[in-house]
């Protein structure tokens, strides 16, 4: 779905302006606090007065001493303000993007205009550089593929896939629409459908309310504690099979690897999932596959800048295309043999047929008492 060539065009003269403002990046620039703003904490003063950027991104800043008011650096974001007074953001760019280095890493592109990339993530990409992945990440092949992106915090990416996960992204281009997309996911307004193969039969379609915080013992896992974050994922049964049942999975929130999470929470782990499969011994271990059977399928949201309903849709990756026609055709073959099966115990069942030929009737009709 493209936007129209007027509307992206001015799409794109806010996107020059905007380069125009950005010519001294890290000058901070002072503003006055409306009197009406008189209580309110620091870190909500300052997105009113600067609506471009996230109040996380802002509070970051405050506490890194980028903010001052009245000329003196305050770095609690609960400071109250008196309303009045003149506050400086220094808007340095966000130091993870100004590491990163752009690599030439093929990409499948799915849209682009002046505010939005939508692509197709491949399993095995990592999304941006972190600890054991500092080169060779997503975030890496954007500022290959579009080099203004080095002006936006992560290169533009608001939400993440695992490495191994793949399907449709949103990336923003500019600020602005960063900002908007990052508070439609907050408001649920992002609309994500994914396709999973879990382990076992699923019986039903439901949804699993379960908060997800870090594993108390294990910390590269996560896992469903009372302490977590809410967390809502809803399942719907596509197909079921001998071993598996392919689901579809809509998120509510966004939480680290919670599809994965969620369904080994309700016993049934994703085909091939090497994290949160392990202790389900009493589930199917499910077909054989190399990564967790997850692939990000539809991604709906408002574009920032038209305010147009989009929805993208991405067809299976061929590894699990083949993945569920092997799991289909095993099903296929199980009723048939099951079929058969039956076909032979009720030939077995079935009674002998005697038949008895009367003594002195001639006309073969039966005489009852």
């Amino acid at each position: 779905m493209n936007i129209p060539e007027k509307k992206a065009g001015v799409c794109q003269t806010v996107v020059r302006e905007q380069g125009e403002k950005r010519a001294d990046y890290n000058a901070p620039r002072a503003l006055r606090v409306p009197d009406a703003d008189g209580g309110v904490r620091l870190d909500l003063g300052l997105a009113r007065l600067w609506p471009r950027h996230s109040r996380s991104r802002l509070q970051g800043w405050i506490r890194a001493g980028r903010v001052r008011v009245d000329g003196e650096i305050v770095s609690a974001p609960r400071h109250k303000l008196r309303g009045g007074e003149f506050v400086e953001v220094d808007e340095a760019p966000d130091e993870r993007a100004a590491a990163a280095r752009a690599e030439a890493i093929t990409l499948n592109v799915v849209y682009r205009d002046a505010a939005l990339i939508v692509i197709d993530k491949p399993a095995g990409l990592v999304t941006h550089p972190g600890s054991g992945n500092w080169s060779g990440t997503l975030q890496n092949a954007l500022l290959h593929y579009d080099p203004p992106l080095e002006r936006v915090p992560r290169a533009g990416i608001v939400h993440r896939l695992d490495k191994d996960t793949s399907g449709l992204m949103v990336v923003a281009r500019t600020l602005e629409a960063q900002t908007d997309l990052v508070r439609q996911l907050q408001a649920r307004g992002v609309k994500r459908h994914y396709y999973a193969l879990a382990r076992g039969n699923v019986e039903r379609d439901g949804t699993v309310d379960a908060p997800i915080g870090r594993h108390p013992t294990q910390r590269t896992k996560m896992a469903v504690i009372g302490k977590g974050k809410p967390a809502r994922t809803h399942y719907r049964v596509v197909e079921r099979f001998v071993d598996c049942t392919l689901v579809e999975c809509a998120l509510e929130t966004g939480r680290t690897h919670q599809i994965r999470v969620h369904l080994a929470s309700i016993g049934h782990p994703l085909a091939g999932d090497p994290v949160y499969g392990g202790g389900a011994s009493r589930v199917p271990a499910g077909p054989p596959f190399p990564r967790q059977a997850l692939h990000a399928r539809r991604l709906g949201l408002t574009h920032p800048v038209t305010g147009e309903p989009m929805l993208w849709k991405s067809e299976l990756p061929e590894d699990m295309r083949e993945l569920i026609a092997g799991a289909r055709q095993r099903a296929s073959e199980d009723r048939a043999a099951a079929e058969e099966k039956d076909a032979d115990q009720e030939s077995e069942d079935t009674p002998a047929i005697i038949y008895a030929h009367g003594g002195d009737s001639d006309d073969g009709d039966d005489d009852f008492a």
